[in-house]
């Protein structure tokens, strides 16, 4: 998965209020350890929240959730004196997940977005189990996921519960020094007490859409620095291929005025500002009058994927804002039955980042081949080898960019068209969402993987320009490059130079050489 930028800033509190939580503070804890602290007006919110729910222990009417079975046992009542026992069952019941632990940024992420959800005062949760919550995510302590167990409605039931069992002293969690211990034992180590739930609680703990809305919050800060590489590879191949700079020029980006366009372009010929390397060759790319696709549309393609990362950005505003429970406490005061559980507008966006992620990958492959082919290369040496034959180069970086873009093509099928009806068919349509943010976490892990196979190569390729010089924004990121990766010569041992450079491009250093 895409590691977690190495520039950290600095630790700081996200305090919960009943409004909503803001993107940088679900990175804030997610990936930077920020501490969160529940303020005295959620508080407030969360105890008229829990004496709502408490009166209902003398209401005979049917409350879902509180008086009732879950899902397609709905219609089974539940006696007062069972109803926290059934809130303990349904945590228990549904820690159901399975496969490989998921990432502790996701995890945090999730726990953050449903403490949030429980300052809201809507959940019915009492004080004492919100305090318990922020101070288990405080803690350190990352309760263990499976990767499977969430259709993306209702909500992200199985890893929620997983999250719920911690707080229950139960299941399996990570330590903060790494270790994989039973939560009870995590909690002891902490100072932390387990909690005991109150009629509604457990089922408040698991019913909400915070995997999906956390993974889509990360995926948008990745996918947003990913397309910033993106413009620095495309303006480096345009380079290292003594391209025809002309058509980024404003003028001719304006007769098409999209805003992510217009921006990509004005990177790539800022990057490319003052280079030798293409005044030199000025003769020859008029001759050849434009270039291939994949240089000539870069802006076009990287802009459509930053207009598409805009549209997923207001998705995930409009849920951070949401209040996602069922049933949940209304603005009347009073606890209904609901659907904004469904996952459906998260499922949509994740399943839309997957597409440009794997175009901008799929165009990034492309002119990577260019730069490798002889006939294509305008100069170049056959795979940039220094003895050509004898040597082989970068030819089999481009096989493996090649395949990790062959497979973002099948992560780019979208989970969200697909329905497998759960529940004894209560639950007939559900989303797929938290499918849908796990593959786009793997294509974006991919993404990067082959902007530093384009990365490393056009670096190369500017280098066999030599003496001509690259532009000052260009040089600095081969510049950048060559602290840790030599350039050309006689074959080398290539993966630590693609693991160097794509290190490079996730921790920013790349984009901050690069000036953008």
């Amino acid at each position: 998965m895409t590691p977690e930028p190495a520039a950290v800033p600095p630790v700081r509190t996200v305090r919960l209020t009943p409004g909503p939580l803001t993107m940088d503070d679900v990175l804030s804890v997610a990936r930077h350890g920020a501490k969160v602290e529940l303020t005295g007006e959620a508080m407030d919110a969360i105890g008229r929240g829990a004496e709502l729910i408490a009166a209902l222990g003398e209401d005979r009417s049917a409350h879902y959730g509180v008086s009732t079975g879950f899902g397609a046992l709905a219609t089974k009542e539940i006696r007062p004196e069972r109803r926290s026992e059934l809130q303990v069952n349904v945590v228990r019941s549904h820690a159901a997940s399975s496969g490989p632990a998921v990432e502790a940024e996701v995890v945090r992420a999730m726990m953050l977005l449903r403490v949030s959800t429980l300052a809201s005062g809507r959940t019915g949760v009492t004080p004492a189990t919100a305090q318990a919550y922020a101070a288990l995510l405080n803690s350190g302590i990352v309760p263990v996921v499976g990767e499977y167990g969430s259709l993306g409605c209702s909500g992200d039931l199985a890893p929620l519960a997983h999250c719920a069992l911690a707080l229950l002293g139960e299941g399996e969690v990570i330590c903060p020094d790494g270790r994989r211990v039973g939560a009870g034992e995590a909690l002891a180590a902490a100072g932390l007490e387990p909690v005991d739930l109150a009629p509604k609680e457990g089922l408040a703990l698991i019913n909400g859409t915070d995997g999906m809305l956390g993974m889509l919050v990360l995926a948008l800060a990745d996918l947003t620095a990913l397309l910033d590489a993106a413009d620095i590879a495309a303006a480096l191949t345009v380079e290292a291929s003594a391209g025809v700079p002309g058509v980024f020029a404003p003028h001719i980006q304006a007769l098409r005025p999209y805003a992510g366009q217009a921006e990509s372009a004005r990177r790539i010929a800022r990057l490319l500002e003052g280079s030798q390397i293409l005044a030199g060759h000025r003769d020859a790319a008029a001759a050849r009058v434009q270039d291939a696709y994949s240089i000539r549309c870069a802006p076009q393609v990287h802009g459509a994927a930053r207009q598409v990362v805009s549209f997923a950005a207001g998705v995930a505003q409009t849920e951070l804002a949401s209040v996602i429970d069922n049933p949940v406490i209304t603005d009347l005061d009073t606890v209904e039955s609901n659907g904004n559980f469904h996952g459906a507008p998260l499922a949509y966006a994740l399943d839309m980042l997957a597409i440009p992620a794997c175009d901008v990958a799929s165009m990034s492959e492309r002119r990577t081949d260019r730069l490798l082919d002889p006939n294509r290369s305008h100069g170049l040496p056959a795979f940039l080898a220094a003895e050509p034959g004898l040597h082989s180069g970068l030819m089999i970086a481009q096989y493996t960019a090649a395949g990790v873009v062959a497979e973002m093509k099948r992560l780019a099928v979208p989970a969200s068209v697909d329905s497998i009806p759960s529940s004894a068919m209560q639950e007939d349509h559900v989303s797929m969402g938290w499918a849908a943010g796990r593959k786009l976490r793997r294509a974006l892990d991919g993404l990067g993987r082959v902007l530093a196979i384009e990365i490393l190569t056009a670096a190369r390729g500017i280098d066999l320009r030599s003496p001509l010089l690259p532009g000052a924004g260009t040089g600095r990121v081969v510049a950048e490059i060559r602290r840790e990766v030599p350039g050309p010569g006689p074959d080398r041992f290539v993966a630590p130079d693609i693991a160097a450079v794509r290190r490079m491009l996730t921790d920013g250093v790349l984009s901050q050489a690069a000036g953008l």
